[in-house]
């Protein structure tokens, strides 16, 4: 106990002063941590539909897309030049703190996740899937083409001009300088996205050692004998769908603040299966595994942009980072399924017996 104490220790003066250093090196690097980060809250949060409850969800990236618009609405002017009532009512405009933004967020990603579990709860494996990824897919081009006959996301043109995050007065989008040290902008977000992600490594853990983890673990396992010891199946189903979109939801609002513009674009599809990517390749049910899972696949490929220029010169430039990260996931993920079915991290698997060398006589 006392080992693990010094270890977490070590780990959070790591995660503290890492930052620190790298923004010396000029702040593409913190920002690429930052981002990693808002994944790792994205996978844990379909590990929660995925690793726990067994649901096959190929459209996680339709919360993350409420999460993000939902904020992108309440702090940007585009309301305000659309609609004349919204002026007259707010007319010094929405600057919605994060204790509002946080709540609501997680509230309406809920609602969404309900709505997309509750037609699906019949549904298992490739069925289940193909329904999913449905979903996902309506919300972009929801996203993409509510704009006519009332403006209301944009279109493809996106919502730019979002304010940053605030929270009691204190405004992440602005450096801050301690005597002759500065601390800019993109390392601020990424302190806030770290409590997050330690609050949502928290919720998950305590989730998963309660009852109601324990039954989505029973449903995952058997569905039918879940059923009969007692268990309500469906709302079961309907909360781990709900409480996954909420990590979405949250992320997504973090995103828009973070980014300071949304488009369609940045929810397609190979959002969702690279989140899907990140939970299998670190160890599906496993907080470890899917943190390692996911940091490897969201800073990786956005690190190996600062290295692709020797080869995008030895191809003629046919070769750029995107091609890089495409085929890194892809590699991984044949790498894995090969070497080690279960990740990167695997949970242990409890009630089993280790394996013995049977001698045959």
């Amino acid at each position: 106990m006392k080992n693990k104490l010094i270890l977490f220790l070590l780990a959070a003066a790591a995660l503290i002063v890492l930052p620190l250093i790298a923004q010396q090196f000029g702040a593409g690097w913190v920002r690429i941590m930052a981002i990693a980060l808002l994944y790792v809250m994205l996978a844990l949060g379909l590990n929660i539909v995925v690793g726990y409850a067994g649901l096959l969800d190929l459209g996680f990236v339709a919360f993350y897309a409420v999460g993000a618009y939902m904020f992108a609405l309440m702090a940007s002017p585009h309301l305000f030049e659309t609609f004349e009532w919204i002026a007259a009512v707010f007319p010094n405009g929405l600057h919605t703190p994060i204790w509002i933004v946080v709540p609501l967020a997680a509230l309406l990603a809920a609602i969404a996740g309900v709505i997309l579990g509750t037609p699906v709860l019949r549904l298992r494996g490739d069925y289940l899937a193909i329904v999913t990824l449905g979903f996902g897919e309506i919300i972009r081009v929801f996203m993409n083409n509510l704009e006519h006959p009332v403006n209301i996301t944009n279109g493809p043109r996106g919502l730019d001009r979002i304010d940053s995050m605030r929270l009691f007065g204190f405004d992440f989008g602005r450096a801050i300088d301690i005597g002759d040290f500065r601390i800019p902008s993109v390392t601020l977000y990424y302190y806030l996205f770290l409590l997050l992600v330690v609050a949502s490594v928290v919720i998950c853990h305590r989730l998963e050692l309660s009852r109601i983890g324990r039954a989505w673990m029973a449903i995952r396992e058997d569905e039918i004998a879940a059923k009969a010891m007692g268990i309500n199946v469906r709302n079961m189903k309907l909360l781990a769908f709900a409480m996954g979109a909420v990590f979405g939801g949250v992320s997504g609002a973090m995103f828009a603040a973070f980014q300071g513009f949304v488009s369609p674009e940045s929810f397609s599809l190979m959002e969702s299966i690279m989140i899907v990517a990140m939970v299998v390749l670190g160890g599906l049910g496993h907080i470890p595994g899917v943190i390692l899972g996911a940091v490897l696949l969201a800073a990786l490929p956005e690190v190996l942009r600062y290295v692709a220029g020797p080869l995008q010169d030895m191809t003629g430039g046919r070769l750029d980072a995107a091609i890089l990260r495409q085929l890194m996931i892809a590699l991984a993920m044949i790498v894995i399924m090969l070497m080690r079915p279960r990740g990167l991290w695997p949970p242990r698997e409890h009630g089993k017996a280790a394996p013995t060398q049977v001698t045959v006589k």
